[in-house]
């Protein structure tokens, strides 16, 4: 059996097996390269020299992911976010417009620590009573909150740079440099898009209710706001200490954009210094690390997973062998543009891929494919990045997305039909921004 068909199907099985969700990533990324390279001809003592060489390309970005999920848990757990998320609620006063634009950039202040989870369940308790007094749709509060989270999704301590610093073995802080300029444009296009949509649901609700309805609704909003913020109590929060964690957040950031050390020493100097600047007792300290530990250490464990895997398909060649083999049947003409390609088609990709099949599988085989037509590895990573990650919460394969539908009562179908269509343009607007700075 060649080599390149024993990788394609070793692929096959991995990103199989992640979209049945009957495996957990460790499990799919683990058992079918080692059973591939054994097939293939190679011994145990190869597996474990390319497990050796997998892990430590990555163990930079799992060290980052650990403290990083840390530190910004730490930094919701205190409170840092809420006066802002609160004061962008109150100041909505039941403007239609206001509450789509405070909706975006309360979303985007959510996402700093990189989870998904934790936006929805931030932003859809404190914003969604507002929007049923309103009568707006909460389509369009999942929509806004998905769109300005996916964008800042970028940073590099979420998980598409992390699993692309991966396959490419570079620093993610290297990686996400670059896209910040698109994460800018990419927030000011939700923020355009919030105002346009908020025009159309404001047309929506006057003809749909009557403006009598809608002044009510306008009069009772104060009320709603009062309750939300009693909702958003939190045992943890710390005012006093509001601005010395600002400014520790900010220092943790503003190291990380001028690259002064690893990402991973950042966060972890500002997790030593967050714990006893918030929490004097060390039973308080040490429940704030058992508290986010769990959510740090999986997705640690999926990259180093992941380093297995691609010092296997690396190690034994396959990838190398694939990308060949695809190359003589792919005509000439497409080879050049396949990684732009593949990035106007990402929203879509998230639909039938999970995140870790997207970019551990199919694009470690893109960028072989376009590499021989010299396109630079970083800028298929670039491509395949801005292409699919807008549509991350949009896809049915990310289990953050279901619990959004739970809090907030709705039906993916129903979701998908809202929103797939202005993700997925904005997704192609962003690839095609990104090619024309030069970063593709």
């Amino acid at each position: 059996m060649s080599l390149s068909l024993i990788g394609f199907i070793t692929i096959l099985v991995i990103v199989v097996l992640l979209i049945s969700g009957k495996v957990t990533p460790i499990v799919a990324m683990v058992l079918p390269p080692i059973l591939g390279a054994l097939v293939a001809g190679f011994s145990i003592t190869d597996v474990g020299s390319f497990f050796e060489s997998g892990v430590s390309s990555v163990i930079n970005v799992a060290i980052m992911f650990i403290f990083a999920i840390i530190f910004f848990g730490i930094m919701q757990d205190v409170g840092l976010f809420d006066p802002i998320i609160n004061k962008l609620v109150s100041l909505s006063h039941g403007n239609i417009i206001t509450v789509t634009v405070g909706t975006v950039i309360v979303a985007a202040i959510a996402q700093l620590d990189g989870s998904g989870a934790s936006t929805f369940l931030i932003t859809i308790p404190a914003l969604l009573p507002l929007y049923k007094r309103l009568k707006m749709s909460p389509y369009l509060l999942l929509l806004l909150i998905a769109g300005s989270a996916s964008i800042m999704n970028m940073l590099p301590w979420a998980g598409p740079l992390g699993r692309v610093a991966s396959v490419l073995e570079m620093d993610v802080t290297e990686l996400w440099q670059p896209l910040i300029p698109i994460q800018i444009f990419g927030m000011v296009l939700m923020v355009a898009l919030a105002v346009l949509l908020g025009i159309r649901e404001k047309k929506r609700i006057i003809k749909s209710y009557g403006s009598l309805e809608v002044a009510a609704a306008l009069e009772a909003e104060a009320e709603d706001t009062d309750s939300i913020e009693e909702q958003k109590a939190n045992p943890h929060a710390r005012p006093k200490l509001l601005w010395v964690n600002a400014i520790l957040a900010l220092l943790v950031i503003g190291v990380l954009v001028a690259g002064i050390m690893p990402a991973g020493l950042a966060f972890m100097i500002g997790v030593s210094l967050a714990l006893p600047i918030n929490f004097r007792v060390v039973k308080d300290q040490m429940d704030r690390l058992r508290a986010h530990a769990p959510n740090a250490l999986t997705m640690a464990s999926i990259i180093l997973a992941a380093g297995l895997f691609l010092g296997i398909l690396n190690g034994t060649g396959m990838l190398e062998a694939i990308a060949n083999d695809v190359v003589k049947v792919m005509p000439t003409s497409i080879g050049p543009f396949l990684h732009i390609i593949v990035g106007f088609l990402g929203v879509p990709f998230d639909l039938v891929l999970s995140t870790d099949a997207y970019y551990f599988a199919l694009f470690p085989v893109v960028d072989q494919i376009a590499a021989t037509y010299g396109v630079a590895s970083i800028s298929t990573g670039y491509a395949m990045i801005i292409g699919n990650i807008v549509g991350t919460f949009v896809s049915p394969l990310a289990p953050a997305v279901w619990l959004a539908l739970g809090l907030a009562g709705l039906e993916m179908g129903k979701h998908l039909r809202y929103s797939l269509f202005w993700m997925w343009g904005l997704s192609i607007i962003l690839v095609i921004t990104a090619a024309i700075i030069g970063l593709i």
